[in-house]
């Protein structure tokens, strides 16, 4: 017989304030008779919608299947006019399991003032669970016994929540695709590794989740761990100087999957000290690809690319944007003093560099026509970040202030796309990462179109045997001259295991 174990042992509260009678806590003692109820809500994804965050759509809900190990924040709401004097109701908790595997804050009781009228009872997990259990939350009583426990109804009180404990998913991904630094000894920057599920500390403070190819010499640290279990900021400080502007310099650090934690979406991070070349910022190439008054705004291209057995230009579009930076970021150009004179609120731009991206939420555009050059393609950001790629070409005018033309690059790095649907253990098809490069031209070709034309150049042992290149013609208009064909060949689409 499976016992349930009773972790929060209740006593009947005296009311905090003994002088006042029942009704003082309410302002109009004509409205509905007060009640208090659990008020979790969650998407269909199953994603928990946070106080104060609200939703006219959903329902409390009465029961969760909780996969993380992040801090779950189970809110409690007091249906009644602003309170005059605090409420506390208690609760309990118990659970059919290991009781060391949570705990609960507060230990037993909630409080409601004034306009305060939410509190929230918070659930750590500071162990891995390893057998399926259930906690179930249960509100028990009031200071003021007037206030009703649960909904007015029998259909659905919500008096109580059960939180079942399944199979946990812990996976980790860096946000970041690439840091530029400016090469001096001492010189530190930062970077995070995300959870999006939550980790133990335990659990990897001690494990080796990164791989390395250094090109300088450099110490990582990291902060504490804290109460913040959604990421780890860490700390990478060069301990040599490598200002030589004619060398590029590259240290990369890619997250390994390792034990409980699998490693998703954007798994590497490129630390460059790039070459130099010296160029006026007031040419700012950059701001002929992009126009942040239409938030629609496209750039438009081919690429030399299979046809179904043929090779032809294939037209694509994406929504292209400017590389925000800080006002002292080298090539930063004002963009926008947002129409103060507080400079902490101005807005810059690298003169040099455009990506592609969405302009909301967790779907991909189409860089490079990269949706093309594959089939079965994950198209959630979250799975296939390398879809969207926020710096991908930086311009460099000829003699560093031509406004007409000059060369292009192609940002080298390591992007990541996954297949889409799931793998037999039921999760995320893990990504493939693809190194990319490349360079070009851009030119002025009328009065206002600019057209940039480049080779583009995709490496993976496993999708490609090794490297392959493509050309491209990318323009600032939709409305450009009909491309001539090329005589050579051209890479065919990749079905992504």
């Amino acid at each position: 017989m499976n016992h349930t174990k009773i972790i929060s042992v209740l006593s009947i509260v005296v009311a905090l304030f003994a002088s006042c009678s029942k009704d003082d806590y309410r302002l109009d003692s004509k409205n509905v008779e007060p009640f208090v109820r659990f008020n979790f809500l969650a998407t269909a994804a199953g994603v928990p919608l946070e106080y104060p965050a609200v939703s006219t759509t959903l329902a409390p809900a009465t029961t969760y299947d909780n996969k993380s190990v992040k801090k779950l924040k189970v809110p409690v709401t007091l249906t009644s006019t602003t309170l005059k004097s605090p409420v506390t109701v208690n609760f309990s908790a118990v659970t059919s399991g290991d009781v060391n595997t949570f705990s609960v804050e507060p230990e037993n009781q909630l409080l409601f003032e004034g306009n305060k009228l939410t509190d929230t009872i918070y659930l750590s997990f500071d162990k891995r669970w390893k057998d399926k259990q259930a906690i179930t939350l249960k509100l028990e009583n009031t200071s003021d016994p007037a206030i009703h426990i649960g909904n007015l109804n029998t259909a659905a009180p919500n008096n109580t929540f059960t939180i079942n404990l399944a199979e946990i998913s812990t996976t980790y991904t860096i946000p970041d695709k690439q840091i530029t630094i400016k090469g001096i000894a001492g010189e530190k920057v930062d970077f995070k590794v995300n959870f999006p599920n939550g980790f133990i500390p335990s659990e990897i403070e001690n494990q080796s989740i990164f791989k390395f190819v250094n090109g300088f010499e450099y110490a990582l640290s990291h902060d504490e761990f804290g109460d913040n279990r959604s990421s780890v900021t860490y700390h990478l400080t060069l301990l040599e100087d490598i200002q030589n502007d004619d060398v590029r310099f590259e240290t990369k650090i890619t997250l390994i999957n390792s034990t409980n934690y699998i490693a998703a979406g954007n798994t590497v991070l490129q630390i460059i000290k790039p070459i130099k070349s010296p160029r006026d910022i007031q040419t700012n190439p950059a701001s002929k690809f992009y126009d942040l008054s239409n938030k629609f705004y496209l750039t438009y291209g081919e690429n030399w690319f299979d046809k179904s057995g043929t090779c032809g230009w294939q037209s694509y579009n994406a929504f292209t944007f400017p590389v925000v930076v800080a006002k002292d970021s080298e090539n930063a150009i004002l963009y926008s003093d947002n129409g103060t004179s507080n400079t902490n609120d101005d807005i810059y731009h690298d003169a040099f560099k455009i990506g592609f991206n969405v302009v909301t939420g967790n779907s991909t555009t189409n860089s490079f026509n990269l949706k093309r050059w594959f089939t079965n393609e994950n198209v959630n950001g979250a799975n296939s970040p390398g879809l969207n790629i926020t710096s991908a070409l930086e311009f460099f005018p000829e003699n560093g202030t031509s406004k007409t033309n000059g060369s292009v690059l192609v940002n080298p790095q390591s992007i990541t796309i996954a297949p889409s649907g799931k793998g037999p253990d039921g999760k995320d098809k893990p990504g493939h990462v693809i190194e990319i490069s490349g360079e070009g031209t851009y030119k002025e070709i009328s009065a206002g179109l600019f057209e940039i034309s480049f080779e583009l150049k995709l490496t993976n042992e496993l999708l490609f045997g090794g490297t392959v290149s493509c050309q491209y013609r990318m323009y600032n208009n939709k409305t450009y001259p009909k491309l001539a064909p090329l005589n050579e060949s051209c890479p065919k689409e990749v079905t992504l295991p």
